[in-house]
């Protein structure tokens, strides 16, 4: 698993062996990170985080900061050597915790992003709440987006306070990207993330597999 883009595009990533993290694949997060805008200077919040594949490739980016939120230790000591092994310190925090907890957290000390991550577990039980504690919680900023991955066979339904600006499929894999409720749904041309993911296509409502 390596950094596809940015400062340390290339650099390889530690995951924890066996299946207890599914890491998003690196066509998948080359591809996502393709959709978005320029990510200079934006507050990044990578929920589930994992191995922290996806906010240090932000930060790699461009991101100016991103918090991580994870809480099993298995994971937690990769993003943890992750972090150190590209000297992302500084610009990283990591929160040791459930992402419901995380989120109360982040929202008591007045938190905005105009990025955030969502990569559950499959089927994960708490994965649809949490989008709905994002929202209600206003930790997503204005002009921000929300970005989930999750199983095609789980996708998400309608989050309150969220509008689906778009989703594309990979394999078995979804990717959705909201923004808040009112906001113009127009984003970046979709030609350059299908050309680098191939068979993942497809706009809200669409499938592209």
């Amino acid at each position: 698993m390596r950094v596809t883009g940015g400062t340390w595009a290339g650099r390889r990533l530690r995951a924890p062996r066996g299946g207890a993290v599914r890491p998003t694949s690196d066509r998948v997060r080359e591809s996502l990170f393709a959709r978005l805008r320029d990510l200079s200077g934006a507050r990044v919040l990578d929920l589930y985080a994992g191995t922290g594949a996806l906010g240090i490739e932000a930060l790699s980016r461009g991101a100016a900061a991103a918090v991580f939120v994870e809480r099993a230790r298995p994971a937690l000591a990769c993003l943890e050597a992750n972090l150190e092994s590209l000297a992302a310190g500084a610009r990283a925090r990591v929160l040791r915790a459930d992402v419901r907890a995380g989120l109360a957290r982040l929202a008591r000390e007045g938190a905005r992003f105009e990025l955030v991550l969502v990569d559950p577990p499959y089927g994960a039980a708490d994965a649809a709440q949490a989008l709905a504690d994002v929202a209600r919680l206003a930790l997503l900023a204005p002009a921000g987006t929300l970005v989930l991955e999750t199983s095609r066979r789980h996708p998400p339904g309608r989050v309150p306070g969220l509008a689906l600006a778009d989703e594309r499929r990979y394999g078995d894999t979804l990717v959705a990207r909201y923004v808040p409720e009112g906001t113009s749904l127009g984003g970046p041309p979709a030609a350059e993330a299908d050309r680098i993911a191939g068979a993942g296509t497809g706009n809200a409502g669409e499938d592209g597999a």
